[in-house]
């Protein structure tokens, strides 16, 4: 089933030019977008009925999953993937301009935790030692950066960040690796497939799955044959603590196939036959963001 995205509400992380920003610009119109300060304020927007939508990050290339947004979706809300947008991010080094000639004697550095570990290399070459402040996304740092001018700080984020607070880049792409790209879920309260111009044609479904409690041995081998003799490829398995006790986990999985095939609704069948808990957050398409800056 389809859902049009037109006349809709969008929550995202925020505030404006955050990399959430431009990921969400690449699918819905500006002026219903709504910058929320957390990625579970983002969250709880859609699933309070705030928002239609809600975007948030999922996964980086460089520094993996973002465990608040997998973790939220397991343990607090029923929502679902509308759609996915895979975007490459670029990081820069940025000041205020008051601060140009003072770039090499910066006295603390702001951004996303992500941000900071996907530029680990520079910053522990050019600014060893110095204060890396965390702050709830990349273009909270660069508003936060533009809000102190006479403060020698500096923050890591985007092009489009640096113009819309008014700062210089002083040294760009700083990040360690040049593949550097972030998954963006598109959650909504209806099991909805975005279905407009600009995705792939590959269905993806993303399941979160809960062995057996009796913690039997072979149990992870038995779940992954369900998929392996129906021919259903894999592209992520990962497990995450479930909060229970140490060597407690449950497992996302993204699975290229459409949930309402027949070959996947009997996996999900056999996986509760197994006695494993089952939460399917539904089936969706990919659309690949190629710039970051507008």
């Amino acid at each position: 089933m389809s859902s049009s995205i037109y006349e809709t509400r969008i929550a995202y992380l925020g505030p404006e030019a955050s990399f959430t920003h431009l990921a969400t610009q690449e699918l819905f119109m500006d002026k219903w977008l709504m910058p929320f300060t957390t990625i579970p304020e983002c969250i709880e927007a859609v699933a309070n009925g705030e928002v239609e939508y809600a975007v948030v990050p999922l996964e980086n290339a460089l520094e993996g999953s973002v465990p608040l947004t997998i973790d939220y979706l397991f343990h607090d809300v029923s929502l679902h993937v509308s759609a996915e947008i895979l975007s490459p991010i670029e990081q820069h080094f940025m000041v205020h301009p008051s601060q140009v000639e003072k770039s090499d004697s910066i006295e603390a550095v702001y951004s996303h935790p992500h941000a900071l570990a996907q530029c680990h290399k520079y910053l522990y070459y050019r600014f060893r030692g110095i204060p890396l402040e965390q702050t709830t996304s990349t273009a909270a740092a660069a508003k936060y950066v533009s809000e102190n001018p006479v403060k020698c700080i500096a923050a890591i984020g985007n092009a489009y960040a640096a113009k819309k607070y008014g700062l210089t880049i002083v040294q760009e792409n700083i990040h360690d690796f040049h593949f550097n790209h972030t998954r963006f879920f598109v959650l909504s309260k209806n099991n909805s497939t975005i279905d407009v111009d600009g995705h792939d044609n590959q269905p993806k479904t993303t399941m979160m799955i809960q062995l057996p409690v009796d913690d039997r041995s072979g149990a992870l081998h038995q779940v992954l044959s369900v998929f392996a003799w129906r021919q259903l490829n894999l592209s992520k398995i990962e497990s995450r603590p479930l909060k229970t006790g140490l060597g407690h986990y449950f497992f996302i999985i993204d699975v290229l196939a459409d949930e309402e095939s027949p070959m996947m609704k009997g996996a999900k069948e056999e996986l509760q036959a197994l006695g494993c808990e089952v939460k399917s957050l539904g089936t969706y398409y990919t659309y690949k963001k190629v710039m970051n800056t507008k």
